[in-house]
């Protein structure tokens, strides 16, 4: 699946997207996000606070236990404000 990051959670990552292959464990956005800070220190510090981390599958908004079954695109965003 893909995976885009945006924001500074691309800053911290270090790369503005990539294909990754999740174990079969990993099942919700959640599972998905603390996979992926196991993946190393640049992913560790972008979800060392995975509750300000928000997430859209295939550009729609979901909370953290959405199922990422079937999702071809998982982007990964800060909090955005308007103004």
């Amino acid at each position: 699946m893909k995976v885009v990051y945006f924001a500074w959670v691309r800053e911290r990552i270090g790369k503005p997207e990539e294909e990754v292959s999740p174990p079969e464990s990993v099942r919700t956005v959640a599972d998905l996000a603390g996979w992926l800070a196991q993946q190393g220190e640049e992913y560790a510090y972008a979800f060392e606070n995975p509750a300000v981390v928000r997430a859209a599958i295939n550009r729609k908004h979901v909370k953290p236990d959405t199922p990422i079954a079937g999702a071809a695109e998982i982007a990964f965003f800060p909090p955005m404000t308007g103004g």
